[in-house]
Order: C-alpha cells, then sequence, then structure tokens
C-alpha cells in the first residue's frame, strides 16, 4: 500500500496534521506501507490529500482510510466502552473541524509566516509565476475559512474558543497518559497530530506559544511521537 501524502516540513512527517493521522493509523495497524510526496492533488478523488492506495483502489480522505482499515479487521478503539467510543469521535471532531482551521489561519492568514510556507508548499510553480498564483490560493484559503466562519472572528475571539477546546482536551489528559486511556486511540491519532501542528508553525505566534508553554499539552505531544514513531 501507498500512502501519497503532503512532504514533510516544519520537522514534522508532512505539512498536513490529516497525513499525519493517516501514517499514524498505518503504522498503529501494523500494515506494510510505504510513502509518496506529492504537492499537487488535483487529480485526487476529493483533490485533496491523504489518499491511500491499495492493490483494489485509490481511498480518499482520512476517515475513510480508517474505515478501510477497521474493515480489515484493525481496532482502533480497543477496549472502549460504547460512550468512551462515543466521546472519541467527539475529540476527533473538535479536532479536525474547529482545531484545524485555527491552525490554517496562523499558516495561510499570518504575513510572517506566509512567505515560509509559499517557498515550501509551491515550489512546483516556476518562480516567476509563483508569488501571483501562491497569492491567489492564498486569498481562496482565507475565503473558505470565512465561510466556515471561524475567519469571521478577531484574534481575540478567536484564542478564546480555542481556549475552551484546549480545556476540553486537558481534563482527558489530567486522568490518563492519552486521551481515553492508558494506550493511544484513535482519538489520540487525530488530536495529537493537530496539537503538533500547531507548535510546528514556523514563527512565533499566540498559537504556537500556547502549546510550547503548556506543559501537559507539550508533553502530550511528544509522546504521542514517541509512542507511535514515523
Amino acid at each position: 500500500m501507498t500512502l501519497l501524502t503532503f512532504p514533510s516540513a516544519f520537522g514534522q512527517y508532512s505539512a498536513s496534521p490529516f497525513c499525519v493521522k493517516t501514517a499514524l493509523m498505518l503504522q498503529f495497524a501494523g500494515q506494510h506501507w510505504r510513502r509518496f510526496d506529492m504537492l499537487d492533488p488535483r487529480q485526487m478523488p476529493h483533490q485533496k490529500l491523504p489518499v491511500l492506495r491499495t492493490p483494489e483502489r485509490l481511498v480518499p480522505d482520512s476517515d475513510s482510510i480508517r474505515d478501510w482499515l477497521e474493515a480489515q479487521g484493525v481496532d482502533f478503539d480497543a477496549g472502549l466502552t460504547d460512550v468512551q467510543k462515543a466521546q472519541s469521535r467527539g475529540l476527533i471532531r473538535l479536532a479536525e473541524e474547529h482545531l484545524y482551521f485555527h491552525i490554517v489561519l496562523d499558516r495561510w492568514g499570518n504575513d510572517e509566516v506566509w512567505p515560509i510556507l509559499r517557498e515550501t508548499f509551491f515550489t512546483e510553480i516556476p518562480a516567476l509565476i509563483r508569488k501571483p498564483v501562491s497569492n491567489a490560493i492564498r486569498r481562496s484559503v482565507l475565503k473558505g475559512t470565512r465561510a466556515q466562519g471561524i475567519g469571521r472572528f478577531s484574534q481575540a475571539e478567536r484564542q478564546d474558543r480555542l481556549e475552551h477546546d484546549l480545556e476540553a482536551i486537558s481534563a482527558y489528559l489530567w486522568q490518563s497518559p492519552y486521551l481515553m486511556g492508558a494506550t493511544p486511540t484513535a482519538a489520540d491519532m487525530s488530536v495529537g497530530p493537530m496539537l503538533a501542528a500547531m507548535r510546528a508553525t514556523p514563527a512565533d505566534t499566540p498559537l504556537t506559544r500556547r502549546i510550547k508553554q503548556d506543559n501537559l499539552l507539550n508533553s502530550y505531544v511528544d509522546l504521542m511521537e514517541q509512542a507511535i514513531p514515523l
């Protein structure tokens, strides 16, 4: 099997936490797989990454890849009760449908970070036209955050919303090393990479400082990277 993924960036396995999540699932599942890096996913089924190439077909989207792996017999939530599985699903949605967009704004909407992103993500565009093309893509991404909603808030409002999420995650981590207990489960494979991406943004921002200065969250990110090495 081959994981089609965005390349490594900012000290992370991939620039995308969704690609990191999928790599963690594959590694946890004990699958024989390799990575194939790409920067332009427009030919992919949903025009995004990750995508898993199996002997039978392309499986797009990290959630669908999880479903495919579970159909092969992998249990990412072994030992959890139905209530814990429901809590796990809620934590995954918190990470992927809310925390993620804070990362997007912290990177694409930050004038300090943007030049680094441009030279990291758009190297396949000829240098002569890289700036105007990438700027148009940037405008489209930021427009998307407004459509999603998070881009309509001020920095202070976003920080306030984020704080409640981080407090919720911390409440779980005060009880056990991983979100749902003593071993990593599906929730950790979503939340861990999202927090790691927040910490890894290549500039000093309120978001990076928030993670780096929080001993509990910072240690959790390190623990996840050690628990399932990529």
